[in-house]
C-alpha cells in the first residue's frame, strides 16, 4: 500500500479524522458518566437538606426557583420548602452561590419559620481544599472552642441585620487569615435569606403561607 504523501491536504484529513474519533469518544464517556454524576449530586443535595434542617423525617414538599438581581447581576436560587414527618412545615433549605477567593462557593442554608439559621453545608467550592474544609466547620461552632468566640452562625437570623465579619463591624468572627472567604460565605447566607423571603408571600421573614393562613 502506497504511503500517503505528507501534503497539507493529507495532514488536514488526518487531523479531522482524529478530531472526529476523539469527539465520539468524549461524547460516549459523557453519556456514560452523566447519569451517575446526576444521581450523586441528587443524593448529596438530599443528605444536605437533612443535615441543615436538623428535623427527623424531613421531607421536601416544594421546590421554587427564585431570581434576584444583586449588584447588577442576575442570580438564581433554589428554595426547598420542607416539612417534618407529620407534614408540618418547618422552614426551607436554600441553595446559594457566590464568589469567594478562589472561585464559586455554593452553600445550602437551612432557615426555620423565624428566619433563624438551622444549619448549612457547602455543596461546591472552588476555594483551596484547606479553606473549603475550614469554612465547612468554622461557622458551625465557636472558633476558640467555646471560649467567647463569635464564629457560629447557627441560630442567627439575617432578619435582625445583614451578617458581616467583625472586621466590617459585624458579629461574626472571620476564618483566621481568610477574610475574603468568610465575607463570601456570609454573603451567600444573606442572599439565601433574601431569596427565602422573596419566595414567601409576606416578604419580610421566614414565616410563610402557613402563618398567613392563620391570620
Amino acid at each position: 500500500m502506497e504511503k500517503l504523501k505528507p501534503t497539507l491536504k493529507n495532514m488536514t484529513l488526518v487531523l479531522v479524522g482524529v478530531a472526529v474519533v476523539v469527539g465520539f469518544i468524549l461524547a460516549y464517556v459523557n453519556h456514560v458518566t452523566e447519569g451517575p454524576i446526576a444521581e450523586k449530586a441528587k443524593a448529596t443535595l438530599a443528605q444536605g437538606i437533612k443535615d441543615v434542617m436538623k428535623v427527623d423525617g424531613i421531607q421536601v414538599t416544594k421546590e421554587d426557583t427564585v431570581k434576584t438581581n444583586v449588584d447588577g447581576k442576575d442570580l438564581t436560587y433554589i428554595v426547598h420548602e420542607t416539612s417534618d414527618k407529620s407534614g408540618k412545615p418547618v422552614g426551607a433549605a436554600v441553595e446559594s452561590t457566590t464568589t469567594g477567593f478562589g472561585g464559586d462557593l455554593k452553600v445550602l442554608v437551612g432557615f426555620d419559620h423565624d428566619g433563624k439559621i438551622t444549619g448549612y453545608t457547602i455543596l461546591e467550592s472552588s476555594e483551596t481544599p484547606g479553606l473549603g474544609a475550614k469554612a465547612e466547620k468554622w461557622f458551625q461552632s465557636t472558633a476558640d472552642g467555646g471560649k467567647g468566640g463569635k464564629s457560629c452562625v447557627i441560630g442567627l437570623s439575617p432578619k435582625d441585620g445583614e451578617l458581616k465579619v467583625s472586621k466590617d463591624g459585624g458579629q461574626v468572627d472571620a476564618i483566621t487569615a481568610s477574610t475574603i472567604t468568610s465575607r463570601a460565605f456570609l454573603k451567600a447566607i444573606n442572599e439565601a435569606y433574601a431569596a427565602y423571603c422573596k419566595q414567601n408571600t409576606d416578604g419580610t421573614s421566614g414565616a410563610s403561607k402557613q402563618e398567613n393562613k392563620k391570620g
